[in-house]
């Protein structure tokens, strides 16, 4: 059985261009190529040292990561750096705000309060004309 950082470069190559939502078609273009030879490319064991290096480049990672690339160490990244304290937003961003709600609304009130005082100072600047 072969170990993970010695497996089909090919599926790596896949896999990496499927994660950053490149098409075939893209990466050939990149690469100055024929969408078929990125197919056969991605279904190869093995590619010479040249073209991964274009390759890796291309998906703008290092040779070296594309060679070391794991599945699973990608969502444990994901999954140990992404936090949220609620559960039931797990893909969203939980916002906590950093304002008590209730200093708002006595905020609000006082500056209501303070309108309606301009207000009847300026009716009786005007009725005392």
């Amino acid at each position: 059985m072969e170990t993970p950082s010695k497996s089909h470069i090919g599926r790596k190559i896949s896999r990496i261009r499927e994660l950053r939502g490149m098409k075939q078609e893209a990466l050939a273009q990149a690469l100055g190529v024929s969408q078929q030879t990125v197919s056969n490319m991605e279904n190869s064991e093995d590619i010479d040292d040249v073209r991964l290096k274009d390759v890796a480049q291309a998906l703008g990672v290092s040779v070296e990561g594309l060679r070391n690339f794991s599945e699973e160490a990608v969502f444990n990244i994901i999954s140990n750096t992404f936090n949220s304290n609620d559960n039931s937003t797990l893909n969203a961003v939980n916002l906590q705000p950093n304002f008590n709600p209730l200093d708002k609304v006595v905020e609000l009130y006082e500056r209501l309060v303070q309108a309606e005082k301009d207000k009847v100072a300026y009716l009786e600047k005007l009725l005392g004309k």
